[in-house]
C-alpha cells in the first residue's frame, strides 16, 4: 500500500498565516474519476519532489461550470463560476495550476468577466517551467525508446495554443515521439469536448473517440500520451473496443514522468 500523500487546504494555510506559491485546482475529475484520481496523485507527487509550496481548496473547490456552459445552460455555469470566484478572491489566490484543460481554459478565458483574475497554467506549462528553473529533474528512465504519440486535448491545444510543453517534457522522457496524421492546430477531438462526454452522440457513422482512437493505432504507439482527463477516458474506450489494452496504454503526461522514476 502506498503511502498517503497529505496535501494542504488554503483554510489550512490562512489558518496558519501563509500563503503557497500556486493553488493546484483539483477538478471534479480528479477528484472522483478513479483512472483520474491516479493522474491527481502523480502530479502532487512530482510538485512535492519539486518542493512546490501548494494548496488545494479542498471541499472547498466546486465544479468551475465548463459542462453546463458547453452544454447551453449559461445560468448554471454563472452560478458556478461566481461561487468559485468568491471563494478564490476572498483567498486572495493569484496562481492556479490545474492538471484538466477544460478547467483551465474556463479559469483562464472565461472567468475573467466575472471578476475572476488569474494567472492559470496547464499542469505541463508547470511542469515545463519546474524542468526550466532546474526544480525538477525528468529522465527517460522505464520509457526511453517507447514509441508514444501525443493526443492534443482541444482546450489545451487549438483554444490555449499550447502544443510544446507537453512534448517537450516526453522528449526530456527519452521517447520516440509519434505524432498523428492529425495533431497539434490539427487535431481531433477525442469526443469528449463541448459537453459531449454527458451526453449520447448524434447520429454519424463513426463515434469521434473511435476516428481518433483509429488515427492514433495508425503510428502504431505502446503508449498514446495526453494532458486530460476527459481525452484519457475516451481514448482508454477507443483502446478497449479495438481490443487492444494489452497492447496499448493510455497515460498522462505526468504520470509518464512520476513513474519513469518510480516516484
Amino acid at each position: 500500500m502506498a503511502e498517503a500523500i497529505k496535501v494542504p487546504t488554503m483554510a489550512e494555510y490562512m489558518a496558519a498565516g501563509k500563503k503557497p506559491e500556486v493553488l493546484f485546482w483539483v477538478g471534479c475529475m480528479g477528484s472522483f474519476d478513479d483512472r483520474a484520481k491516479k493522474i491527481t496523485k502523480a502530479f502532487v507527487r512530482l510538485l512535492q519532489k519539486a518542493k512546490v509550496d501548494f494548496a488545494v481548496l479542498g471541499t472547498e473547490e466546486s465544479c468551475t461550470g465548463d459542462p453546463a456552459k458547453r452544454a447551453g445552460n449559461e445560468f448554471l455555469f454563472q452560478m458556478q463560476a461566481v461561487t468559485n470566484i468568491e471563494v478564490l478572491n476572498a483567498y486572495e489566490i493569484k496562481k492556479i495550476v490545474t492538471a484538466c484543460p477544460h478547467c483551465f481554459n474556463t479559469i483562464k478565458n472565461e472567468y475573467p468577466e466575472s471578476g475572476g483574475n488569474y494567472e492559470v497554467m496547464h499542469h505541463t506549462t508547470f511542469l515545463k517551467s519546474l524542468l526550466d528553473e532546474g526544480r525538477l529533474k525528468v529522465e527517460g528512465g522505464k520509457f526511453k525508446g517507447k514509441r508514444i504519440t501525443f493526443h492534443d486535448p482541444c482546450y489545451l491545444g487549438r483554444a490555449n495554443n499550447e502544443y510544446e510543453a507537453p512534448r517537450d517534457l516526453l522528449r526530456k522522457l527519452e521517447v520516440e515521439l509519434l505524432e498523428m496524421r492529425k495533431c497539434k492546430s490539427e487535431g481531433l477531438c477525442c469526443g469528449a469536448g463541448g459537453g459531449q462526454m454527458f451526453k449520447e452522440a448524434e447520429p454519424g457513422n463513426k463515434e469521434v473517440y473511435v476516428e481518433r482512437t483509429e488515427q492514433a493505432m495508425e503510428v502504431e504507439p505502446e503508449i498514446i500520451a495526453s494532458g486530460c482527463p476527459f481525452c484519457m477516458t475516451m481514448m482508454t474506450d477507443g483502446v478497449k473496443g479495438k481490443d487492444q489494452e494489452g497492447k496499448i496504454h493510455v497515460m498522462d503526461v505526468a504520470e509518464m514522468i512520476a513513474n519513469a522514476e518510480e516516484l
